[in-house]
C-alpha cells in the first residue's frame, strides 16, 4: 500500500502531542495530517480521504466523544481512535458507547496505538 494510501487525520487541541504524534506515523510511512479542532477537521475532511482519524478527548469546540457522531455523517467508513491523557470509568463509559475502533491512554505508550493503526490499514 503507498504512503498516499494511508492517510490519517489527528484531532488535538493540544499542539505538541499533535506534532509528536504526527512525526511518530510519519516514520512509520503513514500520510499524516492534523488538525487542532472540529471545525478545522471537517474543512480537511472536504479535501481528502482519511482511513484513520485520531481522535482526542479534548478538542476545542467539544469532548472528542461528541464529535464522533458529526465525523461519521461526513465519512461512515471512517475508523475513528479515541485518545485521552487520563482515564476514568465514567470516561471510558462515554467513549466506548461511541461508535469507535479502539479507546487508547496515551500514558501507555505508542506501540499498542501503532498495532491499533496497522490493523484498520490491513482491514481495508
Amino acid at each position: 500500500m503507498a504512503i498516499a494510501d494511508k492517510k490519517i487525520l489527528i484531532i488535538d487541541s493540544n499542539h505538541d502531542e499533535r506534532t509528536v504524534l504526527a512525526s511518530f506515523l510519519k516514520a512509520e510511512n503513514y500520510s499524516v495530517y492534523t488538525a487542532e479542532g472540529l471545525n478545522m477537521a471537517i474543512r480537511k475532511f472536504s479535501i481528502s480521504d482519511f482511513r484513520c482519524l485520531i481522535l482526542d478527548v479534548n478538542i476545542l469546540e467539544m469532548k472528542g466523544y461528541e464529535a464522533v457522531s458529526i465525523l461519521k455523517n461526513i465519512n461512515p467508513d471512517i475508523k475513528i481512535i479515541m485518545t485521552s491523557n487520563h482515564n476514568t470509568k465514567e470516561l471510558e463509559a462515554l467513549v466506548r458507547a461511541e461508535d469507535i475502533f479502539f479507546y487508547f491512554i496515551k500514558s501507555f505508550g505508542k506501540e499498542e496505538l501503532k498495532l491499533a493503526i496497522n490493523n484498520i490499514f490491513r482491514r481495508n
